[in-house]
């Protein structure tokens, strides 16, 4: 978020937490224009006081983290297990990222970066779709789309950022990388940026028979630099696909945050993500 959207953001939370430490708990400081729902929820403020939390339900773990994330991702890495290196094969254990800092001049700022790129260019076993025109990357956080968004969209890993281009949702789909074998992860968990709405950011883990797993919520926004993380992690490799909704709109050259003056939606962009790896199905099955 700009300037003085930034610090009545800020100046907000900090007295929302002053409230709920009185036991003011669920305190509805600020409703979304046109609606009667909290922009953050009592959950998030709660977070906010620990920045990290990892929770298990069942046959897996939640891990939420806001504000300065870096402990929380390190401690979903190591749920994960080690990193493995960026070429085609399936490996034994361990896990995938995308920071999207190594993509080329001729694939940042358009909306045309290949949605097969993380599996044949740099094989991670990934496949991007969306009901939008394409996917983009940006190295200037979509201030070539529109001026208003200086200083809103942060970087975990600098310095650039990927949304789906005229959609707010996208879907990742897991392959063995480097091929069209379809394939099973223990679990995901991705960056986003400004997230101002509690309850409108997520993560839906789907199984292989296109069946709901969970849907994870990504926590709002705590400081001024606006990141926040959610990743879940299953005892045994069971997510086929993920689908991010990312806020409530597209990014685009007319839409405003809700953090502006006129801004009715909240707008979110996102950074890394973190996976397992990717087990053909057959044999992630069998391993169960």
């Amino acid at each position: 978020m700009g300037g003085t959207g930034k610090a009545i953001r800020v100046i907000s939370s900090a007295l929302a937490m002053a409230a709920l430490s009185a036991g003011c708990s669920g305190l509805d400081y600020s409703s979304s224009p046109g609606s009667g729902d909290p922009l953050v929820s009592s959950e998030d403020l709660a977070l906010q006081a620990t920045g990290v939390s990892l929770t298990r339900i069942g046959d897996y773990q939640v891990l939420r983290a806001t504000g300065t994330i870096n402990a929380g991702v390190t401690q979903y890495r190591t749920l994960l297990g080690i990193q493995n290196l960026n070429t085609a094969g399936e490996q034994p254990a361990g896990r995938r990222e995308i920071n999207w800092d190594g993509a080329s001049a001729a694939l940042t700022n358009v909306d045309t970066f290949p949605k097969d790129f993380f599996n044949v260019k740099s094989p991670r076993g990934v496949l991007f779709s969306t009901n939008g025109t394409g996917f983009r990357v940006s190295d200037n956080g979509y201030t070539d789309l529109n001026a208003g968004y200086t200083g809103e969209f942060n970087t975990f890993s600098p310095a650039r950022l990927f949304i789906a281009a005229g959609s707010n949702s996208m879907d990742v789909t897991f392959v063995v990388a480097g091929s069209n074998t379809p394939a099973l992860v223990t679990g995901f968990g991705a960056v986003f940026a400004d997230v101002g709405h509690s309850g409108h950011s997520t993560i839906i883990y789907y199984d292989a028979n296109g069946v709901a797993l969970y849907t994870a919520t990504a926590p709002v926004r705590s400081d001024a630099n606006g990141l926040s993380f959610v990743g879940v992690v299953f005892d045994q490799a069971k997510v086929a696909h993920v689908r991010i909704i990312s806020g409530d709109a597209p990014l685009s050259a007319t839409a405003i945050d809700i953090s502006h003056t006129g801004g009715k939606v909240d707008l979110v962009a996102l950074d890394d993500f973190i996976y397992g790896e990717p087990h053909a199905r057959a044999q992630a099955a069998g391993a169960q």
